[in-house]
């Protein structure tokens, strides 16, 4: 096994929730039940997924983001200053296939930690049912603090108050940046050392309809990229160094569809000087592009996981044609540098994607025995 995350064998994050936890949330949403008896169906579900990943064979444990509806927003509107609320003219990205719940955030004061977020009280309850053993790790998944800023400046929808509240823009990319560092100390007084940022800003900056779109407001997408760099890097900066943190670039996930299609080579130098310990890459269709935008990455203490399996579809990738993929991507990166993942989560939103949870355990048992072939020291 890889003494450090990511693991040759890694996840995104989010699991499809069972029937009884879908249950229970439309049951709280119409006041059927206390928060109390949700939080408990909710430990309840997540203590048996935390069996299910060890039975499968994972050595990395979260807790499938079953306290969410979605990925990002049940965290960012957690956040002072910032709060969710409901679009008029519904969410403001249009996905390919199922349109998104419409909900979204919106920043509404200065921006920094909230020292009582929810989430922290999450991790303990899974670090306590999960790290049983030595051989097992606790992993956070939290969104990016550029996801904020994608929000309010590149994707806004009218709402945004944001020049109201920042007559300056460094001004709020300096407390995006703090907002984060200060979550990364709270996260690791919590007992975490492994932690993940998921981020779509990216693929919206590689995305070549988008790129135009920004060009036409005035907005130099490049340039954004750099900021996102910098913040990033901000947030990292103060890292304890027996901590991991890592980030995952999704072109959307949500009930099997998809957001933003482009291969990494526009946002590639920007994204590979970030100081992440690891690099989740989706890498299960063309949508995704070719390996050589891999000849930017130069830390050479992080690794690359390649998510050549998807997560949104049921149907079994060949096993052979991973490895021959693992191989390609070594003309990049060296293989003790390479991971395998799923592309994204199975439930990034809680709906769920198009497959059941047999299916989803299948693609994860799958993982592993490529990755015990591909890499001899995964046991």
């Amino acid at each position: 096994m890889a003494i450090r995350p990511p693991f040759r064998s890694d996840v995104v994050g989010s699991y499809l929730r069972p029937d009884y936890l879908h249950q229970a949330r439309c049951d709280f949403q119409a006041n059927q039940i206390s928060k109390n008896e949700l939080t408990k169906i909710e430990d309840s579900a997540i203590t048996e997924l935390v069996e299910q990943q060890k039975t499968a064979g994972l050595h990395v444990i979260t807790d499938g983001e079953f306290r969410r509806g979605f990925w990002h927003i049940d965290f960012l509107e957690n956040l002072n200053g910032i709060e969710g609320y409901v679009p008029e003219q519904g969410y403001n990205q249009a996905f390919h296939g199922k349109a998104a719940p419409s909900y979204n955030i919106r920043v509404i004061d200065k921006v920094s930690f909230n020292q009582n977020h929810p989430f922290l009280a999450h991790f303990i309850f899974l670090k306590q049912v999960a790290e049983t053993q030595d051989k097992y790790t606790a992993k956070a998944t939290i969104p990016s603090p550029t996801m904020i800023l994608r929000q309010e400046i590149l994707a806004n929808d009218g709402s945004s108050n944001l020049s109201a509240i920042y007559s300056d823009l460094n001004d709020f990319y300096r407390d995006l940046a703090k907002t984060y560092r200060d979550a990364v100390q709270a996260y690791y007084d919590a007992g975490c050392r492994y932690l993940q940022f998921d981020d779509t800003n990216w693929a919206f900056l590689a995305d070549a309809n988008k790129r135009e779109g920004l060009k036409a407001k005035g907005i130099d997408a490049d340039n954004i990229a750099r900021i996102c760099a910098e913040i990033i890097n901000s947030a990292l900066a103060n890292k304890p160094s027996d901590m991991v943190i890592t980030t995952h670039i999704c072109r959307g996930n949500h009930a099997s569809s998809w957001l933003f299609s482009g291969g990494y080579e526009p946002i590639a130098a920007a994204l590979f000087a970030t100081q992440y310990d690891g690099f989740f890459l989706e890498y299960d269709n063309d949508r995704a592009g070719d390996f050589a935008p891999l000849r930017y990455w130069t830390n050479k203490e992080s690794r690359i996981v390649l998510g050549l399996v998807t997560s949104k579809f049921p149907e079994l990738e060949d096993a052979e044609t991973i490895k021959a993929r693992i191989q390609e991507a070594c003309d990049y990166v060296p293989l003790e540098n390479l991971c395998l993942s799923p592309q994204c989560g199975f439930a990034s939103t809680e709906e769920g994607n198009k497959l059941t949870i047999e299916d989803q355990w299948n693609k994860i048992r799958l993982i592993n025995r490529i990755a015990a072939n591909v890499w001899p020291d995964v046991q």
